[in-house]
């Protein structure tokens, strides 16, 4: 989920996190909060597409470090979900998370523009990357946010969807990702995926803790909670405190 799934930070102490990809108390959903969103119903599906097919594999592979994407699988999203454009061979699973795997209660959640490349390693490819596909899913169906969050529910509690696998975590390292009008490009990270704990048991959020969780927005009601690690430079080595 992105996030994702997942994550995306609004501020830089506070993410908002895409899948997954990321928190996740079940909160409801006001019929209101939509209205207050500067996006609030999905747009027309060409504006979440890319055209250009090899550039969306371009910023996937952007999301992790050259060694480790070069030889994963590469999803990209079509009119009918995400497609497999390119078979790997390590395991990993890299692809470019739209807005809807945001919070619930986020403002981005069907912007447009939103782009979160993400890396998923083996272990979340089987238990996290299930969050994505199935919200994309709901998402090209039609559904509006209020529908996709009963059918997210209804889907947890009928166990249909996967808990984290111990060791579950991604890379979000993508120098061009967008990950929100607030966040922008944010900075680099890596996300670690665990069923829901105390946020307090890591120590997060806290002066010199090198660990963030999004406590901003946090209606995620997958099973999972996401905590990220902020890293120094981008995914092709650059420095991230110059981008």
């Amino acid at each position: 989920m992105t996030q994702p799934r997942s994550p995306i930070p609004m501020t830089t102490s506070r993410v908002s996190l895409m899948v997954l990809p990321l928190a996740l108390w079940i909160l409801p959903v006001a019929p209101a909060q939509e209205a207050k969103t500067p996006y609030p119903a999905m747009a027309p599906l060409e504006q979440y597409l890319t055209s250009d097919r090899n550039a969306e594999i371009a910023l996937a592979r952007s999301s992790a470090p050259e060694a480790i994407s070069r030889d994963a699988t590469v999803l990209v999203l079509g009119k009918n979900g995400y497609e497999t454009a390119v078979e790997g061979k390590n395991g990993f699973t890299c692809l470019v998370e739209r807005g809807w795997t945001s919070p619930f209660d986020s403002p981005d959640f069907w912007n447009p523009k939103l782009r979160g490349p993400v890396c998923y390693n083996p272990a979340a490819v089987r238990s996290i990357l299930p969050y994505t596909i199935y919200r994309t899913k709901l998402a090209l169906a039609g559904e509006t946010l209020a529908q996709m969050h009963a059918s997210v529910v209804a889907a947890v509690a009928k166990h249909e969807l996967p808990t984290p696998e111990p060791g579950a975590m991604s890379y979000m390292m993508a120098k061009d990702g967008y990950l929100g009008d607030s966040a922008g490009h944010w900075h680099p990270h890596l996300m670690f995926h665990i069923p829901k704990v105390d946020a307090a048991t890591w120590g997060v959020n806290l002066p010199g803790s090198p660990i963030v969780y999004n406590d901003e927005f946090t209606d995620m009601p997958e099973p999972e909670i996401i905590f990220l690690v902020p890293v120094a430079k981008w995914s092709d080595g650059t420095d991230a405190a110059h981008h």
